[in-house]
């Protein structure tokens, strides 16, 4: 077992690790920006590195610093957290490199999983079922409006390198083609440097389902179950539970089976996340995250695993806790993501916390990295906070995230507790029967498009 480790990354993901690692007896080195000096991560680690100025291209995804960092520290290993550069393939390469170890898959497969063309390549080989598309990328429009005709409207052009909604464009018919194509490789170029594209059958109603697999890297793997993520703003998830509440028992061994076994073959190692939209009993796979997940603490809740805990122990060599046998669901889980934005546009909100309580209670956890006092810096993501809740049934995970939202208080800035308390008095959030696009029509209606 590593005797210290090194967490780059920053917020409620960076005290999840230190809590996680200082259960197992394992000393954290915090890094920060300049900006997150008085931050939690910063305070409950056993030590902490300024690594930089507060944009992030200076700090957290400054690689030199952050490897410089652990050589000061004495970190054998670098925790990623999610986003910076969790999914980063020439990261682990230096990491590598300077005999330090990357909590995380190896270079190869964040590489692989990386290219959304060769990870659908690779899944289709696994076994594993894919939207119909293109063979690869499309160069020219003339080929983009053959495939649209081939696979039939409508169609959605997506970067190759996308992410987080972006480089994604929805062509409704040949007419519409042009400008879908043009622009999703447009945001290619500007946000990923790679204007490749390919194209997939848009699905109309579908449920975003993903399950999670945990690799030991030695050609063992399980999977935990899906997680529902339909509820979708912009393509960022913004309601996840787990089980879902369309999947059946049935569905959900087979589709798991299928994904455990696909992640075996290659000898993957650690977290990842196989995404799939799911419409009329079918899966069709969208993407791999080969990291922790946001929302991994709903599939922690109802499996009663610590996902990070796991993610260390099999980095330091050893093999994982539990084995698929030892997996059962017990109840329901539903995690909703707290971020300081200005309703209905939901325009950033940084500022400072003038009071902060958290909910408490049977079945409540409440990750955020907030303090009475704490200034909200206007450099990061506006995430702050996942609220989770756990009952013995989705009613009651429903009834007590609803008790949980009345008692947060986040006073100083605005923040999106408002939608919740509002999605959570709609019939087709209660019953469970949205898919991806229920949102976006939810908030057109009401909020006029957010």
């Amino acid at each position: 077992m590593f005797s210290k480790i090194l967490i780059a990354n920053r917020g409620e993901i960076a005290l999840r690790v230190v809590r996680a690692a200082r259960e197992m007896g394992v000393a954290t080195v915090a890094v920060h920006s300049t900006a997150d000096s008085d931050a939690m991560h910063v305070r409950m680690a056993d030590e902490s590195v300024c690594i930089g100025p507060p944009a992030g291209t200076q700090s957290y995804l400054s690689v030199p610093a952050i490897i410089s960092a652990c050589e000061i520290t004495g970190a054998e290993a670098i925790h990623p957290g999610y986003g910076f550069l969790s999914e980063n393939a020439q990261f682990v390469q230096v990491v590598e490199d300077h005999d330090l170890t990357f909590i995380g898959p190896t270079a190869e497969h964040i590489r692989i999983m990386g290219d959304k063309i060769t990870a659908k390549d690779t899944m289709k080989k696994l076994g594993v079922p894919c939207v119909p598309g293109s063979e690869g990328g499309v160069a020219t429009l003339e080929d983009a409006k053959r495939i649209g005709e081939e696979i039939g409207y409508p169609v959605i052009i997506k970067a190759t390198a996308g992410g987080g909604g972006r480089g994604m464009k929805v062509a409704q018919n040949a007419a519409g083609m042009e400008k879908a194509f043009m622009t999703a490789r447009a945001e290619g170029k500007s946000n990923f440097g790679n204007d490749e594209v390919y194209i997939e059958k848009y699905l109309t109603t579908p449920r975003h389902i993903e399950i999670q697999v945990f690799g030991d890297g030695k050609g063992r793997a399980v999977h935990l179950g899906e997680r529902d993520c339909s509820l979708q703003r912009r393509h960022q998830k913004v309601f996840e539970e787990a089980p879902g509440p369309a999947i059946s028992p049935e569905e959900r061994a087979a589709i798991g089976k299928t994904c455990a076994e696909a992640v075996a073959r290659i000898n993957y190692i650690g977290a990842g996340t196989i995404e799939f939209l799911y419409e009329n009993g079918e899966f069709y796979f969208i993407e791999m995250n080969t990291r922790l997940q946001v929302e991994h603490p709903v599939t922690e809740a109802i499996f009663g695993v610590d996902l990070v805990r796991e993610q260390i122990r099999v980095a330091s060599g050893m093999d994982m806790s539990f084995v698929q046998e030892d997996l059962k669901i017990n109840g329901h889980a539903i995690e909703v993501r707290i971020n300081a934005e200005k309703l209905p546009n939901f325009a950033p909100c940084p500022g400072r916390i003038t009071q902060y309580h958290a909910p408490g209670g049977l079945g409540v956890r409440m990750d955020s990295a907030l303090y009475d006092g704490y200034s909200i810096p206007p450099y990061y993501d506006s995430l702050i906070g996942k609220l989770i809740v756990h009952g013995r049934d989705r009613p009651e995970a429903l009834a007590r995230l609803k008790r949980a939202l009345g008692e947060l208080i986040v006073d100083g800035v605005d923040t999106t507790v408002p939608l919740f308390h509002a999605l959570l008095e709609e019939e087709a959030v209660l019953s469970g029967g949205y898919n991806i696009h229920w949102l976006e029509h939810w908030l057109e209606t009401n909020l006029g498009g957010g």
